[in-house]
C-alpha cells in the first residue's frame, strides 16, 4: 500500500462543522488561511483548553480541540515547536532531535482530515524501500524490503531453515495487529475496560506470559533472524527479552504500511502541525515554560508561567509525564501518581547521541542498524543501567534521500546508541569523551573508513543532557517502560485519575511511546476532553478516513 495511492475526501460534513465553529478551509489564493470573524459557535464561547507542551501529542490535541470548538492556548518551553520531534540546526546542517522513522501515517492523516486538511498536501512523505539495512557484526546484512520474495531470499542466506517462516510470520502479525487495533484506539480508564468485547476477542493473540523474543522462538531458529524481527522493541526503549509479545506487531506496521521519511525530517511534521494550529486559531506561545498547575481542590483551573497566569476549563498535558507531575503539581495533590510511586516505576533506556555534519558522503543506507557482536549481552547491560561495552548503533544517513538537510557536497549523520538511563548511576560527564571515541570507532568500521577527518559540525547528547536540556525524567527517552504492569489502565490514564480536568497525551500515557501511538493518545485525550466539555464538534473526533483511503 503506497501513500501515492491514497484517495479521500475531507469535505462535508466535517468541513461544515469546522465552518460552524468559525474555521474556514483556506482557499488557494487566500493568504489569511482562516477567518475567525464569526468567533466560536454560540454556546461554547469561554470553553478554554490549555495545552502544555508543543510536542506531537500537544500539537495534535490543540488542532483537534480547536476543530471541535474550543478556545485553545498551547504553551511550549522551547523556542520552537516539536519537543523531541523538533530540529537541530547547526552550521547549515539540519537534524531531527529524536524520532527519525515515520510509521503508520494513517493516524496523522485522520487527524489532519478531522481538521479539514490533507496530510499529503502539507508534508512530503517519501516511502523508503529498502526501509533500512540490518548489519551484523560478521559482515552479513539484511536490507529490509517490502518485496516478500527478496526478503525471504535474504533470510535464507542467513539460515535456510527460517526462510519459509517469513511470510506466515508477517501474516500472523497482520492478524494480531487487526485484533488489537481498536484496543490501541480507545481509553483504558479502569479495570472494567479490560472486560470489553474487543479485549476478550484479542486475548488469544496476546500471550501475556511471553516476550517478543519468546514469540519469535516459535517461528525462527536462528538468533540473528530473531534479532532482525525483534530489534524494533528498541522503539519502545525495551529489550526484546523483556518486552511483551504483543509488540511483534511493530514488524507488521513496518512491512505492511511502510517506513517514511518526511522531506526535511520528522521535524517537518511538527512544523506543519504548528503552522496549521495557528491558522486554525490556536494561540501558540513559545519560550514560555509552565512553572505550576493551578488547582482548586483536586481540579485543575489553569497554569502559571514566568509571563503570567492562564485560566482554563481543561488542561491537556503533553510534557514528559514524570517530570511534569513531580515539578508542576504538589505531591500531596496527587492521589495515585505520587513522587514515590513514579520513582518506583520502570523506565525505558536512554540514548547516547552524536549529530554529525560531514564534508562528503558515506556509502551508507538511509537507515542502518549495526548490531553488537553479542546482542543479548548488549541489551542486558542496557537493562542494568550501563553503557554497553560493545554498543549497537543506529545511523541515519538521510542526505542520500533528502539533500535539503546539508550544504551541497555535505551530509548529515544522526548516530544513536541505546544506553542505560540515569538510574544506573553512570557518570556521563566523565565517560562521554571516551564513549564518543567508541561510537566513532564503530561508525568508522561500518563506513569502511575513519570518519573523523570528515566531521565539520558535531553535537553530543548523553542521558544527562536529555534530562537537563529536554526535561526527560531520568533521561529515559522512551518514557515509562511498556511492561505488563505499566500498560492499558495501569499506565497514567488519558483522563488523568489524580486531577480532575487534566488529560494526558504523549509517550507516558496509553497507548505508549512512538509517534503513531502518541498521535493516537492525542486523539483519545481530545475525544475525552471534548466530550466532557460538551464541545459541538466532539463527535467528529471519532471519525476515521473513509474505507477507500489506502495510505
Amino acid at each position: 500500500m503506497r501513500l501515492a495511492g491514497t484517495s479521500y475526501d475531507i469535505s462535508c460534513p466535517r468541513l461544515k462543522r469546522l465552518q460552524m465553529v468559525g474555521i474556514q478551509r483556506p482557499m488557494a489564493n487566500d493568504n489569511t488561511a482562516i477567518d475567525l470573524a464569526e468567533g466560536i459557535r454560540a454556546g461554547v464561547a469561554g470553553r478554554r483548553v490549555l495545552v502544555i507542551g508543543a510536542g506531537p501529542g500537544g500539537l495534535a490535541s490543540a488542532m483537534l480541540l480547536r476543530a471541535a470548538g474550543a478556545e485553545v492556548t498551547l504553551l511550549e518551553k522551547e523556542d520552537q515547536p516539536g519537543g523531541r520531534t523538533g530540529a537541530i540546526q547547526r552550521d547549515g546542517y539540519t537534524f531531527d532531535i529524536g524520532p527519525t522513522f515515520f510509521l503508520y501515517p494513517e493516524i496523522l492523516a485522520e487527524i489532519f482530515s478531522a481538521c479539514g486538511r490533507d496530510l499529503r498536501e502539507e508534508v512530503d512523505l517519501i516511502r523508503l524501500d529498502p526501509m533500512y539495512r540490518l548489519q551484523f557484526d560478521d559482515g552479513r546484512a539484511i536490507d529490509a524490503t517490502h518485496d516478500l520474495e527478496e526478503l525471504t531470499r535474504q533470510v535464507a542466506a542467513i539460515d535456510e531453515r527460517d526462510a519459509a517462516q517469513v511470510g506466515p510470520y508477517l501474516e500472523a502479525n497482520r492478524a494480531k495487529f487487526d485484533s488489537f487495533r481498536t484496543i490501541l484506539q480507545r481509553p483504558f480508564l479502569g479495570p472494567r475496560d479490560l472486560m470489553r468485547g474487543d479485549m476478550t476477542r484479542a486475548l488469544p493473540n496476546f500471550r501475556p506470559w511471553s516476550t517478543v523474543d519468546g514469540e519469535l522462538r516459535r517461528w525462527f531458529k536462528n538468533p540473528d533472524v530473531r534479532v532482525a524481527f525483534s530489534f524494533q522493541s528498541k522503539y519502545l526503549g525495551m529489550s526484546p527479552f523483556k518486552c511483551p509479545s504483543l509488540f511483534t506487531i511493530i514488524a507488521h506496521v513496518e512491512y505492511g504500511f511502510g517506513v517514511f521519511h518526511p522531506r526535511g525530517g520528522c521535524n517537518a511534521i511538527t512544523a506543519a502541525m504548528a503552522r496549521i494550529a495557528r491558522e486554525m486559531g490556536v494561540d501558540l506561545r513559545l519560550s514560555e515554560p509552565v512553572r505550576q498547575l493551578t488547582l482548586k481542590g483536586r481540579r485543575a483551573t489553569g497554569a502559571v508561567t514566568d509571563k503570567g497566569s492562564y485560566e482554563a476549563d481543561a488542561v491537556v498535558m503533553n510534557a514528559d509525564f514524570a517530570t511534569a507531575m513531580t515539578k508542576l503539581v504538589p505531591d500531596a495533590a496527587r492521589r495515585r501518581w505520587t513522587d514515590r510511586k513514579i520513582a518506583s516505576k520502570t523506565f525505558s533506556c536512554s540514548t547516547f547521541m552524536l549529530y554529525l555534519g560531514l564534508e562528503g558522503q558515506l556509502p551508507l543506507s538511509h537507515h542502518t542498524v549495526a548490531f553488537s557482536g553479542d546482542y543479548e549481552r548488549n541489551v542486558a547491560e542496557i537493562d542494568a543501567g550501563q553503557a554497553p561495552r560493545d554498543p549497537t548503533i543506529y545511523v541515519q544517513n538521510a542526505s542520500v534521500t533528502d539533500p535539503t538537510l546539508a550544504p551541497e557536497g555535505h551530509s548529515t549523520l544522526y548516530v544513536l546508541a541505546p544506553v542505560g538511563n540515569l538510574t544506573g548511576g553512570v557518570d556521563w560527564a566523565t565517560l562521554a569523551p571516551s564513549y564518543r571515541e567508541k561510537i566513532l570507532d564503530r561508525l568508522s568500521k561500518l563506513a569502511g573508513r575513519d570518519i573523523r577527518p570528515m566531521i565539520r559540525s558535531e553535537l553530543m547528547y548523553t542521558p544527562a543532557d536529555w534530562q537537563s536540556q529536554m526535561a526527560v525524567y531520568e533521561g529515559a527517552t522512551f518514557n515509562l517502560a511498556h511492561n505488563l504492569g505499566q500498560m492499558l489502565h495501569l499506565r497514567p490514564r488519558n483522563r488523568f485519575e489524580d486531577i480532575d480536568g487534566v488529560y494526558l497525551t504523549g509517550g507516558g500515557t496509553h497507548p505508549g511511546s512512538g509517534l503513531p501511538t502518541i498521535f493516537e493518545s492525542a486523539r483519545i485525550a481530545s475525544r475525552l476532553c471534548a466530550t466532557d466539555l460538551d464541545l459541538p464538534g466532539a463527535s467528529d473526533l471519532t471519525t476515521a478516513l473513509p474505507k477507500e483511503a489506502t495510505i
